[in-house]
């Protein structure tokens, strides 16, 4: 009856405190959370409730089992079990707490009153890196004490250490690209180089930063693809940043026009335009030809935005609503584009037959 009661008594305890202990933790937390509500960290906190519970169960089973006396047969791999678990748990609960601590500065930073956009975005991109890299270092140190649990493993610490320099040449140069991609990484969280939510064009390519992490980097495009790129690539190559600094950018519009263009009224049409386009910030704009040939002139128009999204939009609203009102009221102004025969435009090297009465050529060499 012993036999049964001990291990019940042992479990069951070990799962009461377990449930006691996560019932009171949860209580605190909503109590601080209720007087401190512009304290985000107590909300974050919730989402350790799990690896809590499992780590301080583990934890009361891993030092109450041997009393309990759970599976004679089998008592070392019970405990070897129980052992793994509880590394395990305390790795899961370690990176929640991390991850819960620093986001939480993030927030009350992100919070702030006049923060600048940009800043924003390169703390972003640095709590992220630092929470991958946390993750990271605590896997390697749960996994590394795993092991270690084994015994095989503990005999074999001492060659390992023997051979750790080969080892770590041999590891360094099979493992160069993937090592050069995290320093790569770690450069551009310390360095501010890019940030997430930062407007790129990288291989031609334009889009935006939308994920940054240990060894390569997402740009989404703005016909809604995602290229993966190595963030080795940002180290080694020139790219263009169009966030970097201030967001605000100037565009140009080109025509190639008549030279009977109305540029007085252009200019005019212009400036009415876009003060109705709520993509113009107000800055800056101009109309000048920029250049001449022949049979045309360049007419650039300059607009300025708040950034490149709406630049964008801006550039080709004024070129449609341009060349309809041109279109419209002055037609004249449009490039003319000369129309030949169709004889001379499908046969250039030959021209079209004429009857001999309408040919101006001349009498022939036998004429007198």
């Amino acid at each position: 009856m012993e036999d049964i009661l001990r291990p019940l008594a042992v479990v069951g305890g070990a799962v009461l405190i377990t449930l006691a202990a996560g019932w009171a933790a949860d209580h605190l937390l909503r109590r601080l959370e209720g007087r401190q509500p512009e304290t985000p960290l107590w909300g974050l906190l919730h989402r350790a409730r799990t690896p809590f519970r499992v780590t301080l169960c583990a934890a009361l089973l891993r030092g109450g089992y041997e009393s309990a006396k759970l599976a004679k047969g089998h008592h070392t791999a019970v405990g070897q079990v129980l052992t793994l678990v509880l590394i395990g748990a305390c790795a899961w609960l370690a990176i929640r707490v991390a991850a819960a601590l620093v986001e939480s500065g993030y927030a009350r930073y992100a919070t702030g009153v006049a923060r600048d956009p940009a800043r924003l975005r390169r703390v972003r991109t640095q709590v992220t890196l630092i929470q991958r890299i946390v993750t990271a270092a605590v896997s390697v140190v749960a996994a590394a004490a795993m092991l270690l649990t084994f015994p095989a493993m503990r005999a074999a610490g001492t060659s390992l250490l023997a051979s750790a320099g080969v080892l770590g040449v041999v590891a360094g140069i099979a493992a160069q690209s993937t090592l050069g991609n995290l320093f790569a990484g770690l450069q551009i969280a310390l360095g501010d180089m890019v940030r997430i939510g930062d407007t790129v064009v990288v291989g031609g390519e334009w889009g935006t930063i939308e994920e940054i992490t240990l060894t390569y980097l997402v740009v989404a495009t703005w016909d809604e693809r995602r290229i993966t790129m190595p963030v080795s690539y940002f180290t080694g190559r020139p790219f263009e940043n169009w966030s970097r600094g201030d967001p605000r950018m100037t565009g140009t519009v080109f025509f190639h026009l008549d030279h009977s263009a109305p540029l007085d009224l252009m200019r005019e049409q212009l400036e009415g335009l876009l003060r109705g386009c709520a993509e113009w910030d107000g800055r800056a704009w101009s109309l000048a030809v920029t250049d001449t040939t022949p049979t045309t002139i360049q007419v650039r128009a300059l607009v300025t935005a708040k950034d490149a999204s709406d630049i964008w939009t801006l550039r080709c609203l004024v070129r449609e609503r341009m060349v309809e009102w041109l279109r419209r009221e002055h037609p004249y102004a449009l490039p003319r584009v000369p129309v030949a025969d169709a004889a001379v435009r499908h046969w250039p090297h030959k021209r079209p037959h004429t009857p001999p009465e309408a040919d101006d050529i001349g009498p022939g060499p036998g004429a007198s």
